[in-house]
């Protein structure tokens, strides 16, 4: 055990699964914790937060192990220290495409999550129960019943944090249902977005539409409407290479919609909006987006992401292509 990695997370969790997915991807040897009470000491121990995932790392040369947290950092940790498989395309445009997806899976795509888990009544029941039965199960129905309600009533109080509420719940929903036709198009001819390996983009995406996928809503819709989607959720559960990147040219007809619609559509203005409300001190902030009112409070955490993108775009910016597909697809004045 001395070079297993231990990965505490929740299986309800998009960012835990997305990196659990990413190493079994890797072969990186870990051991997948369930946060619950009976390890919250160790938890506490190396977590500077209390959010998930935490992987705690094996002792190094000072016998002392470390806690990581923050999904994005850990990949690209681990994609820097395990080289193969790599997740990242040689073609610096195509990279950074992928960058660019992997941030709107995990700001963008957590909005449709969250809501759908939240606001409709059955979802939020089914997920409080399946939490429930893991804080609580020990205990007895009761225990089970009453941790039950008390998780629905906090979690759907949560839902302004990402935005949800009645003015931006037709956005919410249109973006998602767009984004799976999007996707089931584009993963029609490919068994991962950028072709037959999994790419960084591939996680940030797949940890969302997991997480959709296992609640009532989404996942029926999913079901009826986008079998080549959920196709590709079964496939990351143990992604593995199956060949080459494509090309970026050869990607654009499928991506080329996901791009101009949802990320320069949606994602980018949202994201300019929230790093500006943040900037000015307001305590929300409201837009137009895809023609209808949004209003919500800011995100600090996705202000810091947006920096971090637009210091991956100025890298990568003059490599072959890439302007050219940005600019006709509109992402290039949100990367501004």
């Amino acid at each position: 055990m001395t070079n297993t990695y231990r990965l505490f997370g929740s299986e309800l969790s998009p960012y835990s699964v997305k990196v659990r997915s990413f190493f079994r991807f890797k072969g990186i040897e870990h051991q997948w914790i369930p946060r619950s009470a009976a390890v919250q000491a160790e938890f506490q121990k190396y977590a500077k937060l209390p959010l998930i995932p935490l992987v705690v790392t094996p002792p190094g040369a000072s016998g002392e192990a470390e806690g990581l947290q923050d999904s994005t950092p850990i990949l690209e940790r681990f994609e820097a220290s395990h080289r193969e498989p790599s997740a990242t395309p040689e073609d610096p445009a195509l990279a950074f495409v992928s960058a660019l997806l992997e941030e709107y899976g995990d700001e963008w795509g957590n909005k449709w999550m969250f809501h759908y888990r939240w606001h409709y009544q059955p979802d939020a029941w089914a997920t409080a129960e399946r939490i429930a039965l893991q804080a609580a199960g020990a205990e007895g129905a009761l225990a089970v019943a009453q941790t039950r309600a008390a998780i629905a009533e906090r979690m759907m109080g949560r839902l302004g944090f990402v935005g949800s509420n009645d003015k931006t719940q037709p956005v919410i929903e249109a973006s998602f249902k767009k984004a799976l036709a999007l996707f089931d198009a584009h993963l029609a001819g490919r068994p991962y977005v950028l072709g037959a390996r999994p790419a960084m983009a591939d996680f940030g995406l797949w940890g969302q539409f997991y997480e959709a996928a296992t609640d009532p809503t989404p996942g029926a819709l999913m079901r009826a409407s986008a079998p080549n989607v959920m196709a590709w959720v079964k496939r990351m559960l143990m992604p593995k290479v199956e060949g080459p990147f494509e090309a970026l040219t050869a990607l654009a007809p499928t991506l080329r919609p996901i791009l101009k619609e949802e990320v320069a559509g949606l994602f980018l203005p949202w994201s300019q909006a929230n790093a500006q409300a943040i900037g000015r001190g307001d305590k929300s902030f409201s837009m137009s987006l895809a023609g209808a009112a949004w209003t919500q409070e800011p995100q600090k955490y996705h202000a810091r992401s947006l920096a971090e993108i637009r210091r991956k775009y100025a890298a990568a910016k003059g490599a072959p292509g890439l302007e050219a597909i940005l600019a006709e697809t509109g992402c290039q004045a949100g990367l501004a």
